[in-house]
C-alpha cells in the first residue's frame, strides 16, 4: 500500500494531531491543474496536501485540504460500524499515555481502553475534525 487519504478542513491541526500520535510530516505541497482532476475525476482542482510518514518509515498518510472543489460530503461522525472507509488504526507503544495526551487536547475516548487476548490493547478515538482513529499496543513484545 502507498498511502491512505484523508480530507480535513484545517491541515495544520491535521498534521498538528498526526504529529502528536508519532507521525512525521513528509512535505506538504498544492495539488493543482486539470491533469489532476483527470486522476479524481473533478475535474480542474487544487488541493493543499502533506504526507505524513509513520515512524518505521513503510507507511504513509496523505491529509488533503480541498480548495476547489469544495467538499461535498461529511462522513466524520458515522459510527464505526457504517459502511465504507471509516477508519485508520495505528500502533503505539503506551497507549494510556497516549490517550492522556490526545485527550487534553481535546481527542474523545469512544468507547474503553479494552485487552485482546494479551496481545494487543485496543481503542478508538475521535480526534481532530471528528476523525475516528483506532490505537493499538502490542503487548508482550520482545
Amino acid at each position: 500500500m502507498n498511502n491512505v487519504g484523508i480530507v480535513v478542513e484545517n491541515l495544520d491541526n491535521a498534521i498538528s494531531f498526526f504529529t502528536e500520535i508519532g507521525l512525521k510530516l513528509e512535505g506538504r505541497m498544492t495539488v493543482a491543474g486539470e491533469w489532476a482532476g483527470r486522476v479524481t475525476g473533478l475535474g480542474n482542482q487544487s488541493v493543499e496536501i502533506a504526507m505524513m510518514v509513520t515512524p518505521d518509515g513503510h507507511s504513509r498518510l496523505e491529509l488533503s485540504r480541498f480548495i476547489t472543489p469544495a467538499t461535498v460530503s461529511d462522513h466524520r461522525t458515522a459510527p464505526v460500524n457504517s459502511l465504507g472507509y471509516l477508519r485508520i488504526m495505528l500502533r503505539v507503544d503506551n497507549i494510556d499515555e497516549l490517550v492522556s495526551r490526545l485527550t487534553k487536547q481535546g481527542a474523545e475516548l469512544v468507547g474503553e481502553v479494552v485487552n485482546y487476548e494479551n496481545v494487543y490493547r485496543l481503542c478508538y478515538i475521535r480526534g481532530v475534525e471528528g476523525l475516528l482513529i483506532g490505537l493499538a499496543e502490542r503487548l508482550n513484545e520482545k
